[in-house]
């Protein structure tokens, strides 16, 4: 998986490195902290779980609102704003909704998901911590 996320990173724009960067940043650290609270007991891994609750939250925010302002972006275009359809800024706004919609209405919602699974993860490793 981290492999998949540098080249793609590298093949991003160099305004949208820093989002990739950020996204092995945190595979990396959640990998790092797992290891961790195996190591280190129940206070590790209850750090790991507070870690887990508050990024999740905020990066399922910042997918939620981005894909939605990328969707309401192309709708403003659309309404003749910018030089309305057929223009280089829908086109533009075309790419950016393709990217808006599955991060709105998919990429978005699913961190819900992985922060149970984490939860649930965790109480399954604590039998191995006494």
């Amino acid at each position: 998986m981290i492999h998949v996320l540098i080249l793609v990173r590298h093949a991003a724009a160099p305004g949208d490195q820093v989002p990739g960067l950020q996204a092995v940043e945190q595979e990396l650290e959640g990998e790092c902290l797992l290891a961790a609270a195996v190591a280190a007991g129940f206070s590790a891994l209850g750090a790991m779980l507070v870690g887990v609750i508050v990024t999740g939250l905020f990066v399922a925010i910042s997918m939620t609102a981005g894909g939605g302002a990328w969707d309401n972006a192309k709708k403003l275009i659309e309404d003749g704003e910018f030089g309305g359809k057929g223009s280089e800024a829908h086109a533009a706004a075309v790419t950016g909704d393709t990217v808006g919609d599955p991060y709105k209405d998919t990429a978005g919602p699913a961190i819900n998901p992985m922060i149970k699974v984490a939860n649930i993860v965790a109480i399954l490793i604590i039998p191995f911590l006494v």
